[in-house]
């Protein structure tokens, strides 16, 4: 498994917000209104990451009066991070894609209301695949400072 790149996530959060764009502008009339719950749970779920990041982070670092952590744990987090990551750009393309269709009509009701969830739960989305990206760094091996003094003078083929 590869480490995620930011630059793959943008770009998923960028297409399928034109995708949602796209199909929301026809289609908005007869969609039901978005629900507040997600803000919430996307922001509940970024926070147990981050933790579990720092957690690990310090573990795998042998940081003192920590234990040292399974190599299976650490493998299994690193999944849930990549998934976390690459499922919060998705989520965060649709409802920024709700939001940007709905800017235009903030002076009806419903439109105004959809549009502050969307914008809201985009930007806890944003959050989610920030502290999932972060989780997935903690989960990365540090480097052993043998090897890097003997990689300084080699050079590599």
């Amino acid at each position: 498994m590869k480490p995620t790149r930011p630059l793959f996530l943008a770009g998923l959060v960028l297409v399928v917000g034109v995708i949602t764009w796209a199909l929301v502008s026809s289609s908005y009339t007869t969609l039901p209104p978005l629900p507040w719950t997600a803000v919430p749970t996307l922001l509940l779920l970024a926070l147990g990451e981050g933790f579990t990041g720092w957690n690990i982070l310090r573990r795998i670092r042998r940081k003192k009066g920590t234990r040292p952590v399974e190599p299976l744990v650490v493998a299994r987090m690193a999944a849930l991070a990549k998934a976390s990551a690459h499922a919060a750009a998705v989520l965060a393309g649709i409802f920024g894609g709700f939001a940007i269709v709905l800017a235009d009509s903030l002076d009806k009701p419903t439109p105004r209301h959809d549009f502050s969830v969307g914008a809201g739960t985009g930007l806890a989305a944003l959050v989610l695949a920030g502290a999932a990206y972060f989780l997935e760094y903690a989960c990365r091996v540090p480097k052993d400072p043998d090897e890097e003094r003997r990689g300084h003078g080699a050079s590599r083929a």
